[in-house]
């Protein structure tokens, strides 16, 4: 990407990095763990269920702190199959501590611990439910639930479910587990320290590696942890390269260090991305002003690069238009580039949806088919297709120059304005087949119909865009200004505005340091198609503010986008059977 983009007038202050926890990681040694267990009434709090007992073990580097026990009275009858389980009767809790007493005793005894519980989300759903019923804040806890982690850690082999029972027995509990909430706790706390031990021999030493742990990622790969440590805190785009420097994967984050790093410690599902980071040595950072930059950069690096790891935007090339040709006596050619300013409708992502769009228009406009090169006086003989009516024949003279040149103004007319003629005609076409319950040849027609709107509308967005110079916008992010110049299709600079800044001088700037963009004015882009797709989508958002532009971005009233945004009137994409 050339320097004009890769503005440097945001100031490296605007990016400075912030050495939060989260991102550098707590180590689970400095840690304090408020281990809790509730028994209950019933299985949902939503369904009227109300807690009677509250356990609590406090610990930190496998030294109890403290444990904290309360039975609470629920203010209900304890239903007989839930007294047999825990041992707790009515009687037992007819004097205890009513919940907004019990309650704040316990939020007081885990300040600033990470909650722990086996099957987290029955305990902490409960403790929730609770407090909102109390007016109260939920403070914001980290949680663990050792049942989740539990899992991804212990195989089937070894245990035959993965209840707190099992678990203890597993990992020789101290407490057997017997369903009241302090001898719970206390068993689940021996369950922690054995998923920690286990873990820290695989390099899990941190909170934010033991929550998002999976045995998807391998200790190999834990260990590259420190290829994301010299990236900023900053958007951006972020290259894996392998030792030969090849570039396997490119991406783009809001914060490159943060992003990169969960490649190592998070649940990443996606199997190739392991066998990615298996074979990196090296991640590249490149810091961006705004994250529409980076989206670009990331396009542009891809369709560069073609890493393997990549599946999309690899090959920007590989896509087909329907143009009409310049010629003595134009006809629709499917070309993979267009060089001229020839009227053109795409792109398409395969050849076969480019030839519906030309059975579309052929089937309204009886423009030549044959593909040889027609000379401004022909002499040649007629096809079949002039003796069926599809085909006025220049050919052989059968249609003079003026009566040819309005119907290539038509088909024009079509291709860059109203797709009316086109869709008109399919739609009386389909209702026709579908009285006749030819379904399969009313669906082939809708399909024809459906790839020429797509085709036109895309088209036509496109060319509004690229056929102006320069065109410069801004929007109000976090606070701040970020512009964007692009020009003829392509983004040509990108930066925010300085606190304090006169901002039409430094808008001025950034349009005189920005990319020159040669071949502007043409239908198709000077970019990709995928980059100006981009750049539209973010200039047509919400709060976007027009600065500059040079020329006319129109489109017209009655455009094909109306019919693809707009449901056709008589016609749904599931009215024909298929």
């Amino acid at each position: 990407m050339t320097a004009g983009l890769a503005t440097d007038r945001v100031g490296s202050s605007r990016w400075a990095e912030q050495q939060s926890f989260e991102e550098l990681g707590r180590p689970l040694r400095d840690l304090t763990f408020c281990v809790v267990d509730l028994e209950t009434t019933g299985g949902s709090p939503a369904g009227g269920s109300r807690i009677t007992e509250i356990g609590a073990v406090k610990v930190r580097g496998g030294e109890v702190l403290g444990e904290f026990q309360t039975l609470v009275n629920p203010e209900q009858a304890i239903p007989p199959f839930i007294a047999l389980l825990t041992g707790i009767s009515d009687a037992m809790v007819c004097s205890a501590p009513r919940i907004e007493v019990a309650l704040p005793e316990f939020l007081a005894f885990a300040r600033d611990c990470v909650l722990v519980a086996h099957n987290a989300p029955f305990d902490i759903g409960f403790l929730k439910h609770a407090t909102a019923q109390q007016e109260r804040a939920w403070p914001r806890f980290d949680v663990l639930d050792t049942a989740v982690l539990a899992r991804r850690v212990v195989h089937r082999g070894e245990v035959r479910n993965h209840k707190l029972s099992s678990l203890a027995q597993l990992f020789d509990a101290t407490v057997t587990p017997n369903h009241r909430a302090l001898s719970d706790a206390r068993a689940t706390v021996d369950v922690l320290h054995g998923l920690i031990g286990r873990l820290g021999n695989l390099g899990v030493q941190t909170l934010e590696e033991l929550q998002t742990y999976t045995s998807r990622v391998t200790a190999a790969q834990r260990k590259k942890r420190h290829l994301a440590e010299h990236l900023p805190h900053s958007p951006g785009v972020y290259l894996f390269r392998d030792s030969q420097e090849r570039v396997l994967y490119v991406g783009t984050s809001k914060d490159l260090r943060k992003r990169v790093r969960s490649y190592f410690t998070a649940s990443e599902t996606r199997s190739r991305m392991g066998q990615m980071v298996t074979l990196a040595s090296r991640v590249e950072g490149i810091e961006c002003a705004t994250a529409l930059e980076a989206a670009v950069r990331e396009l542009r690096l891809i369709a560069e690069h073609k890493p393997k790891f990549n599946r999309r935007s690899r090959f920007p090339e590989r896509v087909h238009w329907v143009r009409l040709t310049a010629e003595a006596w134009p006809r629709l050619s499917i070309v993979r580039r267009v060089e001229d300013d020839s009227p053109v409708i795409g792109p398409f992502a395969n050849k076969q949806a480019a030839e519906r769009a030309v059975a579309a228009l052929q089937h309204v406009f009886p423009l030549r088919q044959c593909a040889t090169r027609m000379p401004r006086l022909p002499r040649l003989s007629a096809c079949a297709l002039a003796e069926l009516g599809r085909c006025l024949s220049p050919c052989d003279q059968s249609v003079d120059a003026s009566t040819y040149a309005d119907l290539v103004r038509s088909v024009r007319d079509t291709l860059t304005g109203c797709p009316a003629p086109v869709v008109d005609a399919h739609l009386a076409r389909i209702t026709d087949l579908s009285a006749q319950e030819r379904y399969e040849d009313a669906g082939a027609a809708r399909d024809r119909m459906t790839s020429f709107v797509t085709g036109a509308a895309r088209a036509q967005r496109l060319t509004a865009l690229t056929r102006c110079t320069e065109v410069v916008a801004a929007r109000k992010e976090a606070g701040r200004w970020e512009v964007h110049v692009v020009r003829a299709g392509r983004l040509a600079a990108a930066g925010v505005i300085p606190p304090g800044a006169d901002a039409a001088a430094w808008v001025l700037d950034l349009r005189r340091d920005g990319e020159t963009v040669l071949g502007a004015g043409g239908p198709t882009p000077v970019a990709t198609v995928e980059e100006t797709e981009r750049l539209l989508r973010w200039l047509e958002g919400d709060g976007v503010r027009l600065v500059h532009v040079d020329g006319e971005w129109t489109c017209p009233v009655v455009s094909a986008q109306k019919h693809r945004e707009e449901p056709i009137a008589g016609f749904r994409r599931d009215s024909v059977p298929t």
